[in-house]
């Protein structure tokens, strides 16, 4: 497996991976079009996404998995900490410790490369990604999450 940054040189083959997420397993709640790509590809050169760090895993010479992190800077106590958007394995590469070096690799540099102590997420409700978050090693089940529309 190898894990790599994901830049805007690898957006093919992300739209790839989320079409075969969407092959394997039917729920996602949002189309993978040209507009999804526009996006997506606009972000790389948006200054509010300087704080996002994400990566990809390959495997068989595609992407099997993907984490997507952004830094959290606060004046409140004037620490950084990062917040953990979206981690996806695909279902038939899941159980080969995809997410779990997924996971490894990004608290690295984030305590690494940018000083970070806590990563913070939400707990999807379905039982594998339950699962998996209730496996992490050095991490506690806290506070119940919010969702608050602007």
């Amino acid at each position: 497996m190898e894990i790599k940054r994901y830049t805007k040189n690898e957006i093919d083959d992300v739209i790839n991976f989320e079409l075969n997420l969407r092959k394997e397993e039917t729920f996602w709640g949002w189309t993978i079009n040209s507009e999804y790509k526009e996006s997506v590809k606009n972000s790389f050169d948006d200054v509010r996404f300087e704080n996002s760090v994400s990566l990809l895993a390959y495997m068989d010479g595609k992407v099997v998995g993907r984490i997507d992190s952004s830094l959290i800077c606060s004046h409140f106590d004037g620490t950084v900490k990062a917040y953990l958007d979206w981690i996806c394995v695909l279902k038939s590469y899941r159980h080969r410790k995809v997410g779990q070096e997924l996971l490894a690799e990004l608290r690295k540099i984030l305590k690494n490369e940018y000083k970070v102590d806590t990563l913070i997420a939400l707990m999807a409700r379905n039982y594998e990604a339950q699962k998996f978050y209730r496996s992490i090693e050095n991490a506690d089940v806290h506070d119940e999450g919010i969702w608050i529309e602007c």
